[in-house]
């Protein structure tokens, strides 16, 4: 019988309903949900394309595949992305939860991921059946090799950014092993670093598909990317792979069988949104000010904040139980979410999303200073 964890979320009831009774109510910084709109010319897309009688292409369109082509080499310093091995998914956690499944991989194979990690990674080995792995070194997996290994920069919730040098090192020993290497890099566009730290002054985190890291050639690597935090396109779910293109020919047979293909309208918005990088940054200096505003209350409520170089989140430690922090921050209306979630490792951090409206904000705000 499959095996699964609870479903974390519903262990944080209690808390949001203590943090609900506090006066001006609920600052819910916990789910990285957005809640600015989705961008004018994105819905625009989505409703010239709304007469759709007929099935859309599980492959996506050859413009869609294109424009994601052009992006990798407009804005993560890729220019060698073949259309050939592009995918669009239905939402990056569903492709996530089943490419274990849809690469083959079957019991006694194991699936790698950080130890401080999203929890579909382990989700997705288990519903292949597969030996889930938290491991934040290669040298952890002794001489069994995993068959798929995952990486997640910038990592959620720590925010982590893996430099180039650290992931070419990566891809040479997944490739000396066999090993299939995902990327999961969904926060990329969100980058808070200093621009001198930035390799060749692109504007987001490196990719595992950088020529640097690849040696230009993408043999044996997926890339994952999502438009819901750049675009606020969370309920579109607009997704691709792209990477490896024997690979991602593999996901496509696979996905025309099952049936798994995005809606014609929402692939209309997603090259619209790929084809404009202005409400991108718009929306970047939007998440900047408020990170700006939480870093010294959080600070000033006792909690250090580790790594959150890139992505939607703070990192943050009292050097407790995380589940202590939570219930002091309940306290205060504020809702975390507890670094257990994502791993024993994590279980002295919470993860505090920078996702609330302006307002909510300045709310949270006030209350921690």
């Amino acid at each position: 019988m499959l095996t699964l964890p609870d479903f974390p979320w519903d262990s944080l009831v209690p808390y949001k309903e203590r943090a609900s009774a506090v006066a001006g109510g609920l600052v819910d910084l916990s789910v990285g949900t957005p809640v600015d709109p989705t961008p004018a010319a994105v819905q625009a897309a989505l409703r010239e394309a709304a007469d759709a009688p007929g099935y859309p292409q599980t492959w996506g369109t050859a413009d869609l595949r294109e424009a994601v082509a052009t992006w990798f080499a407009a804005r993560r310093g890729v220019p060698d992305v073949d259309p050939a091995g592009v995918l669009p998914t239905i939402g990056s956690k569903e492709l996530v939860a089943w490419l274990p499944l849809l690469l083959g991989l079957g019991p006694g194979e194991v699936v790698g991921f950080p130890r401080v990690a999203y929890p579909t990674y382990d989700v997705g080995a288990r519903l292949a059946r597969a030996i889930p792995m938290a491991a934040d070194a290669t040298t952890a997996f002794g001489p069994d090799s995993p068959k798929l290994l995952w990486l997640n920069t910038p990592g959620n919730p720590t925010g982590k950014v893996l430099g180039v040098e650290h992931l070419r090192k990566v891809v040479d020993w997944a490739r000396d092993r066999g090993v299939i290497v995902a990327s999961d890099e969904c926060y990329a566009e969100l980058d808070w670093r200093p621009d001198g730290v930035r390799e060749r002054g692109i504007p987001t985190t490196p990719s595992i598909l950088d020529p640097r890291v690849t040696g230009g050639s993408h043999e044996g690597l997926l890339c994952v990317y999502s438009l819901s935090k750049q675009s606020n396109l969370a309920g579109y779910r607009a997704a691709f792979v792209a990477g490896d293109p024997t690979l991602v020919g593999q996901l496509l047979e696979i996905r025309k069988h099952s049936g798994m293909i995005m809606p014609w309208p929402v692939q209309r918005a997603m090259l619209a949104a790929l084809s404009d990088h202005t409400h991108v940054e718009a929306q970047k200096a939007v998440y900047a000010a408020r990170r700006a505003a939480l870093l010294p209350a959080v600070a000033h409520f006792g909690l250090r904040v580790d790594d959150s170089e890139a992505g939607l989140y703070l990192w943050a430690s009292a050097d407790e139980d995380c589940w202590t922090t939570v219930g002091r921050l309940a306290d205060r209306g504020i809702l975390a979410a507890p670094g257990a979630f994502y791993g024993p490792a994590g279980e002295r951090h919470v993860r505090i999303a920078l996702t609330g409206s302006d307002e909510r904000i300045a709310a949270a705000v006030a209350r921690l200073s």
